[in-house]
C-alpha cells in the first residue's frame, strides 16, 4: 500500500518546513511501504525551498502554481499523487505516529474518507464535521473514490469544500468514519486569517451545499438553522459585515447551483440525523419518557438535529438545570464532542467515533 501525503501551501515557508520534520518522525513501517508528501504552491510570492527526500525516506514533490487556486490544489495533489490512500494536511497540520498503514489496509473498501482526531495546540480538538464529514487538515481519502466524484468544487475556495465533498460520496454510495486511530495536530497558523473573511465563506459556502444536496422538504430549515448560526458566531467574532458580503453573494449565486438533491436516507446521514437516531435510541432505550438536557451552546454544530431526535424517541428536552435529567451532549461535531465528554464525564455522547464504544445505558447515572 501507498500513502501520499497532500499539502496545499501559501506563503507559509517557515509553517511547512515544520510540517516536514513532523513527517520525518514518522515510520515507514508504520506508515505500510512506501509514501510520498506532495505539496502544491499556490503561487507564493517566491518559490519555496524543499528538500527532494525527507530524511526517513519519504519522497517529497512539488507543483508550482501561478495563482492562489484554493482546495483545487487539492486536486491537483491528488492527480500527481501515487497512493491508494491521500492523507489531506494543511501546510500547518501533521500525521502524528501510529500504524497508519495497517489501519488504512483494514478499511472496508465502501469506505471514501476517515477522518482523525485533530488536536490544537491548546490540548483542545479541532471543530467542524459531523458523523459523515471529514475535517479536511486531518484525513484520510481513497484516491479513486476521490477522483470518482471530482474532488473538491474549486469554487468553494476554502471552508465547506469537504461538506460537498462528503455529499458526493454518500450520493455515489460510499460511507465515511471517524476513528481514534488516526491522530493529527493542527498547529492553525493565524496568518493570513480573516474573520470576515472566514464568515463570508462559511455563509456562502454552507449555503451552496444545502441548495444542491438538501431534498426539497427540508432546505427552508436547513438555510434557517444555517443563518441563525453563523449570524451568532459572527457577532461573536465582530465579523457582521463579513456574514452579510456571505449572504448577499449566496443570494446572487443561489440559481446558479446544479441541484443535485440526495434521498431522504441520505440526507440524513449527511446532517448526521441518522448517526444520532442509532446511537441515542440504544442508550436512551431503558428510560421511559424522560427528561434529557442537552449540554453545550444551542450554536454547536448539530445541536437542533440532537434535539429534534430525542423529542422524536418520545423524550422531553429539559429547560430547568434544577431537575433529575439525562445529559446528552450537545454537538454533532467529533471533536467539540469529545472534549465535552471530558467536562461532562456522565454524559452521552450523540454518535460514536470509531474506537470510543458507546457508553452502556445501564451504567449512565441521572444527574439532579
Amino acid at each position: 500500500m501507498h500513502i501520499s501525503f497532500v499539502i496545499p501551501t501559501r506563503n507559509r515557508q517557515q509553517e511547512l518546513a515544520y510540517t516536514l520534520e513532523q513527517l520525518e518522525r514518522l515510520s515507514l513501517h508504520d506508515l505500510g511501504g512506501g509514501s510520498e508528501v506532495v505539496v502544491v504552491d499556490n503561487g507564493s510570492d517566491r518559490v519555496m525551498e524543499l528538500p527532494r527526500k525527507l530524511s526517513n525516506g519519504i519522497q517529497v514533490t512539488a507543483t508550482q502554481l501561478g495563482e492562489n487556486r484554493g482546495t483545487g490544489a487539492r486536486n491537483i495533489g491528488a492527480e500527481h499523487a501515487r497512493g491508494d490512500w491521500i492523507i489531506m494536511l494543511d501546510d500547518d497540520s501533521n500525521l502524528c505516529r501510529g500504524p497508519v498503514g495497517k489501519y488504512l489496509s483494514n478499511v472496508d473498501t465502501q469506505v471514501a474518507a476517515v477522518g482523525g482526531e485533530i488536536f490544537l495546540p491548546s490540548g483542545q480538538r479541532e471543530s467542524g464535521g459531523l458523523p459523515e464529514v471529514v475535517v479536511g487538515c486531518g484525513c484520510a481519502i481513497r484516491r479513486e473514490a476521490f477522483l470518482n466524484v471530482g474532488g473538491y468544487d474549486e469554487r468553494f475556495g476554502y471552508y465547506a469544500e469537504e461538506y460537498d465533498l462528503c455529499a458526493k460520496f454518500i450520493a455515489e454510495g460510499y460511507s465515511i468514519l471517524h476513528t481514534m486511530a488516526l491522530r493529527f495536530e493542527h498547529r492553525k497558523s493565524v496568518t493570513g486569517r480573516n474573520m470576515n473573511e472566514i464568515l463570508f465563506r462559511l455563509v456562502r459556502n454552507n449555503g451552496w451545499v444545502i441548495q444542491r444536496y438538501a431534498p426539497d422538504s427540508c432546505r427552508s430549515e436547513a438555510f434557517d438553522e444555517m443563518y441563525a448560526r453563523y449570524k451568532e458566531i459572527a457577532i461573536k467574532e465582530d465579523a457582521m459585515d463579513g456574514y452579510r458580503r456571505g449572504f448577499d453573494e449566496l443570494v446572487q449565486t443561489l440559481e446558479a447551483q446544479c441541484l443535485t438533491p440526495l434521498s431522504a436516507s441520505s440526507w440524513d446521514r449527511f446532517v448526521g440525523a441518522s448517526a444520532v437516531r442509532e446511537a441515542l435510541s440504544l442508550q436512551l432505550e431503558r428510560y421511559s419518557c424522560a427528561e434529557v438536557s442537552v449540554v453545550g451552546s444551542p450554536w454547536a454544530k448539530g445541536y437542533q438535529q440532537i434535539c429534534r431526535t430525542i423529542e422524536s424517541l418520545g423524550h422531553v428536552i429539559s429547560t430547568s438545570n434544577g431537575r433529575e435529567c439525562i445529559e446528552v451532549i450537545g454537538s454533532l461535531s467529533p471533536g467539540p464532542m469529545l472534549d465535552a465528554k471530558l467536562i461532562y464525564a456522565d454524559a452521552i455522547c450523540p454518535w460514536q467515533v470509531e474506537g470510543r464504544l458507546i457508553e452502556d445505558s445501564a451504567s449512565l447515572r441521572v444527574h439532579s
